[in-house]
């Protein structure tokens, strides 16, 4: 971290602590003037977990029945914030007997004694955006057989709470942070009694947000699908606030849902998911179809790109790639060298997956997630597509360097079925070669052909290459094309070591071809994804080979085998239940 911002950071800091203990000095609210109808969508199995003295948060597991939340030893700032945001109350909500309730009422009224006089970790912006959000959504079920005293103690630092945040949401960084923090104003604004005036500048605020951080394919800058899932969501909690309250929608709000609406459908596979690229998982279960029912907007992206990424779908079959370079240094901290890898996922199956986010494992595991080996694309020599820092200098905020900057793509229809192409130069400035990858989907969704291609075109590029070349003495450079498999994906060699035959839980069967010119390995791989304790075992494809010329040509395919029906019914289902392995 520089000098420079290491001293914006403990500004920051230093005022959020003297504006958290002068919002003390904020009179008490006494009622709640509206409720809105709580939209948090929580997990069952993780309130019951909870109950059981389960404390799942940031990837670490505290086992410590019977002990307030607040008297553990938190392991890092990850878990911290997840606790004080109080999204948990959705989990007990969702649950919603009797020992939930007083679970969350000790817990809640045990932050109040604990930190409600403007102390400790919990007083920044965008937590106390989202703070706000659940104890306004589960006020009856928190309230519920409470005397006055306790009740008092509630809305007093409700009304604490909400005088910080209109000081401070400026402080929230542009984006998820600071749509948190304005949709929890907003929700204050509208329900508590005497806090009417700061709706208004909150919800000028919030449309200026939207014009700001929504760009006209109707994403973010990070490019992270599930953060902007959460935006959207954030965004249809506060329209419906306001016209619950008959308070008037700034149409820029309106417009900035209708464009990301189209551009999630853009970004859902075909079992509901999104696709998890650029720090993004596949977003909580439900949010996305609840979402976007809730917005009431049914339109879909036209052909292209959206948000930077494009789709092939077709029956049952959706193909997700990244099709464009990575986020800006600004937007990057989270960003992935990813360009132009690829997931697949039949019916209500994940099949070809990037690895995904690494960051609830520990910086190393992070760094290793957002390299390009750990995604469903080809990697050369060793390099990513786009580099990160020196290790030994790692930070939370560490962006790419020497990223793609030219990423042509061209989206058709093939002759029996839909063909993306594109390109892009991460390798041009290492090793003077363009990677092009071309994908096409048939129409009924049972085969994918693919070709990659290293190409040295300009003369400054060969020359570059024919360096290279006398590098490796004239041995060839060598590139890997991977192709993670879904940790529920069983694969085997077949076809004396020529194929790989991938069963699905549904009892779908594919198999993986190649043109025979590559070596074809099955090798062990990982699956990152938050709510785990550790990455889950898995494998990957890997097609192995060296460019020897100026032009290098790999052709694969995945298909249906023949003996798979068009349509199966999978009735199976995946329940969240206990995630410790």
């Amino acid at each position: 971290m520089s000098t420079l911002s290491g001293l914006t950071a403990r500004k920051t800091r230093f005022l959020n602590r003297w504006h958290a203990r002068r919002a003390t000095q904020a009179k008490a609210v006494t009622a709640f003037v509206s409720s809105p109808e709580p939209r948090t969508i929580g997990s069952f199995a993780k309130g019951r977990q909870l109950v059981a003295g389960n404390y799942l948060f940031a990837g670490a597991l505290i086992e410590a029945k019977g002990m307030m939340i607040w008297e553990i030893n938190a392991p890092d700032r990850a878990y911290l914030d997840e606790i004080h945001g109080f999204a948990w109350l959705d989990d007990l909500a969702a649950v919603g007997d009797a020992s939930t309730r007083e679970l969350g009422q000790r817990w809640l009224w045990g932050w109040i004694e604990r930190f409600g006089r403007g102390r400790g970790p919990g007083w920044t912006p965008d937590l106390t955006g989202r703070r706000l959000i659940r104890w306004i959504n589960h006020a009856l079920f928190l309230l519920r057989g409470h005397e006055v005293p306790a009740t008092d103690a509630f809305y007093l630092s409700l009304a604490q709470q909400t005088r910080f945040l209109a000081k401070r949401w400026q402080a929230a960084a542009p984006g998820l942070p600071r749509f948190e923090a304005l949709t929890g104003l907003i929700y204050a604004g509208l329900a508590l009694e005497g806090m009417e005036d700061l709706t208004p500048p909150a919800v000028a605020a919030l449309a200026k947000e939207c014009n700001d951080q929504i760009d006209e394919q109707g994403g973010l800058p990070t490019r992270n699908p599930e953060e902007l899932l959460e935006v959207f969501t954030l965004l249809t909690w506060a329209v419906a606030a306001l016209e619950e309250a008959a308070k008037p929608v700034p149409d820029t709000c309106t417009a900035a849902i209708e464009r990301i609406a189209p551009t999630l459908r853009t970004l859902r596979h075909s079992d509901g998911g999104l696709a998890r690229f650029h720090g993004g998982g596949r977003g909580q279960e439900g949010w996305l179809d609840h979402a976007l029912a809730a917005s009431g907007v049914k339109t879909r992206q036209p052909d292209g790109l959206s948000m930077g990424y494009a789709r092939l779908s077709s029956g049952r079959t959706s193909v997700i790639i990244d099709a464009s370079a990575p986020p800006k240094p600004e937007a990057g901290h989270n960003a992935h060298a990813s360009t132009l890898a690829f997931e697949v996922t039949s019916g209500r199956r994940p099949m070809i997956v990037n690895c995904g986010s690494g960051a609830s494992f520990g910086a190393d595991w992070r760094r290793a997630g957002r390299a390009t080996p750990s995604h469903s694309a080809l990697s050369l020599d060793g390099y990513s597509s786009a580099r990160l820092g020196d290790a030994e200098r790692a930070t939370a905020r560490e962006t790419l360097i020497d990223a793609p900057i030219h990423v042509p793509i061209e989206i058709n229809q093939a002759p029996d079925g839909l063909r993306f192409q594109g390109g892009h130069d991460g390798y041009v400035r290492t090793h003077g070669l363009t990677h092009a990858r071309q994908l096409e989907l048939t129409f009924d969704g049972r085969g994918i052909a693919g070709e990659d291609m290293l190409l040295a075109m300009e003369d400054g590029e060969k020359r570059l290459f024919d360096k290279v070349m006398d590098t490796k003495k004239l041995a060839g450079v060598p590139f890997d094309i991977r192709f993670h498999l879904h940790p529920e994906v069983h694969a085997e060699l077949d076809m004396g070591g020529s194929a790989v035959s991938m069963a699905l839980k549904s009892g779908e069967l594919w198999v993986f071809r190649h043109d025979g010119t590559r070596d074809l390995s099955l090798e062990p791989s990982v699956y990152l994804e938050k709510g785990r304790l550790k990455p889950r075992a898995t494998q990957q494809i890997v097609l192995s080979g060296r460019a020897m010329t100026f032009a290098t040509r790999v052709r694969w395919s995945l298909s249906k085998a023949q003996e798979t029906a068009m349509g199966i019914r999978d009735l199976s289902r995946d329940e969240p239940g206990e995630v410790y392995d």
